[in-house]
């Protein structure tokens, strides 16, 4: 058995902190063990090389703009094979910098390898049993594929396979309609696939506001075909290779039939603690196998900690890494600081993009009561940037509470959705949360930011916010 002072599972943002540990304790011993290509679910399969394929697309979607600018352009080619070889080269590079770092590392022990617990502390790794009393837990998350009658003979793809394809299928059905399957329906709708997306939930992007759901579920709809509460029943192979999806509408049992070259499943992720067996060391889960954690993201066993997708808390690469600086202060600095999730930010990379943070308005309610509640909304084409980009129908919601007009969240459908967004996120860690500071500053005349501050300005009550709603048709 070989003995450690730290095991590290997973090379994502678990690897954040290890050269502060290094440098502070050079005298730790570390084995770093991860069974996939090192760099994370991120790097390797995940948000880089779908955003590496989404510049692409968003340039496209841009292009096809033109003529409302009095602009005549003509696409000639889309070479999909070097978009997917460019993603794939970017990505190799980065892959073996950080194999070549953890290989020649003279302060850690890498294992390109899977681990299980076979008892507290004690893993077993290929042929070596190790063993510390410091683990951080970085597994990670795998695709969630659902048990649909016929799927596996069928074959499908997943947000990991799909990377590999080299050639467009001309015709895609995606199964999911939530933040995967929004980004790969931009992206192969652009390519030039015909796409149909099959979303089980009643809502389109359910984990927006409904009314930013609802635009862009109007605006994607324009370039893809849009299935909401349906849910896949069965894919049936056909004798020339396509797929047939058999999709039921939940409310009336109708079916619907679609059939497409390929299926890919975008129906969410799942833990991959099912290959570390934590039950072998005593590390407790939740009913869908994440790794149970406290407020200071250690697990069941003292000095074990969890962080990242592992934890089941934000499947998102800016929370894994927020969350490594937590664990690097409480179990490196011996800091008891806790988790702080009241202003977590999330974008999808669709076209539209969307972003939002904090809170929800019907969370808001529910906390503060619906008087104390106030609405700030803008579009963005009543700005002057926003009209000179033709930006029809966008627009930015921000909540906030009355009384003290502290920001609880912000939610932006748009152009560049992911940027002005960042206006807001800092402010909602200051002491006070207030947009004041926002406010009382100056926007560069004339540029998108201004749709931000504007929206601060025009804050009305829930109740009169959903009149403009309902004038406007995105009231759900």
């Amino acid at each position: 058995m070989k003995n450690y002072d730290l095991i590290v599972i997973g090379t994502g943002s678990a690897m954040n902190y290890i050269n502060s540990i290094i440098e502070s304790k050079p005298e730790m011993k570390i084995a770093v063990i991860d069974k996939d290509d090192p760099g994370g679910i991120c790097l390797t399969r995940g948000c880089i090389p779908s955003k590496l394929l989404l510049y692409p697309a968003e340039l496209l979607r841009e292009v096809e703009t033109a003529p409302l600018f009095g602009i005549e352009l003509e696409i000639k080619n889309i070479d999909y094979r070097m978009v997917m070889e460019r993603m794939r080269g970017k990505i190799r590079e980065d892959i073996e910098m950080i194999r070549e770092g953890l290989t020649e590392s003279p302060n850690l022990d890498y294992y390109p390898d899977t681990a299980e617990f076979t008892g507290p502390y004690t893993l077993q790794v290929g042929e070596e049993t190790i063993y510390s009393e410091l683990i951080f837990l970085c597994t990670g998350s795998k695709p969630a594929v659902p048990p649909v009658k016929g799927l596996s003979e069928a074959g499908y793809l997943t947000s990991d396979t799909v990377l590999e394809l080299n050639e467009c299928p001309k015709s895609l059905a995606i199964l999911g309609g939530g933040y995967i399957g929004a980004e790969y329906g931009h992206f192969f709708s652009a390519m030039g696939a015909e796409v149909t997306i099959i979303g089980r939930n009643p809502q389109f992007l359910p984990e927006e506001e409904p009314e930013v759901s609802e635009l862009a579920r109007i605006k994607i709809s324009e370039y893809l075909n849009l299935l909401t509460n349906h849910e896949a029943v069965e894919v049936v192979k056909e004798e020339n290779g396509q797929k047939t999806v058999i999709a039921r509408e939940r409310s009336s049992g109708t079916e619907v039939e679609i059939t497409a070259d390929e299926v890919l499943v975008a129906t969410g992720r799942a833990p991959n603690s099912d290959i570390l067996h934590p039950e072998k060391a005593g590390i407790k889960t939740d009913k869908k196998g994440w790794i149970s954690v406290n407020r200071h993201l250690e697990t069941s066993l003292p000095n074990v900690w969890a962080f990242g997708d592992a934890n089941g808390q934000y499947l998102l690469k800016h929370v894994g890494n927020y969350e490594s600086g937590i664990v690097y202060r409480n179990a490196i600095l011996k800091e008891k600081v806790e988790v702080d999730y009241h202003a977590v930010p999330h974008a999808v990379f669709s076209y539209p993009e969307v972003a939002s943070v904090g809170m929800k308005e019907a969370r808001a309610i529910e906390d503060y009561g619906r008087d104390n509640v106030l609405i700030g909304y803008h579009r963005f084409e009543d700005t002057a940037k926003g009209t000179a980009m033709e930006a029809e129908d966008y627009f930015v919601k921000v909540i906030l509470e009355g009384k003290s007009e502290k920001i609880l969240g912000a939610h932006i459908i748009g152009p560049h959705a992911s940027i002005l967004i960042h206006q807001i996120i800092p402010l909602m860690y200051t002491e006070t949360g207030s947009a004041a500071p926002l406010m009382d500053s100056m926007d560069i005349h004339p540029a998108l930011s201004e749709v931000i501050s504007r929206a601060f300005y025009s804050r009305m009550p829930p109740e009169y916010y959903h009149h403009v709603l309902k004038h406007l048709g995105l009231e759900v």
